[in-house]
């Protein structure tokens, strides 16, 4: 499976596009797991006391988990999982 990160989760992981040890039959959370033993430099930005932190948004094909199945849904082929953190818009152009 792939990981697509965005804003500073890219920056930190080095890189938009993340593969990982996970295929259909396994879960989010084991795909994000896997992110996550791959690049622990990514915990501390993405856990909050072992859970997903609120400000951070897991995507399975677009829907944010939270309320599709959570961490525990099992991934299918095809699935693309991406982690969104805050983001914030820019200045109003004059």
């Amino acid at each position: 499976m792939e990981w697509k990160l965005f804003a500073d989760l890219a920056e930190i992981a080095g890189g938009r596009e993340i593969d990982v040890a996970a295929e259909p039959g396994d879960t989010v959370g084991d795909a994000l797991d896997a992110l996550l033993e791959t690049h622990p430099e990514l915990r501390d930005r993405v856990l909050d006391d072992g859970e997903v932190a609120d400000h951070i948004n897991v995507l399975r094909n677009g829907g944010n988990v939270r309320h599709d199945g959570g961490l525990d849904a099992t991934l299918e082929a095809g699935d693309e999982l991406a982690l969104f953190p805050p983001v914030s818009g820019g200045a109003v152009g004059r």
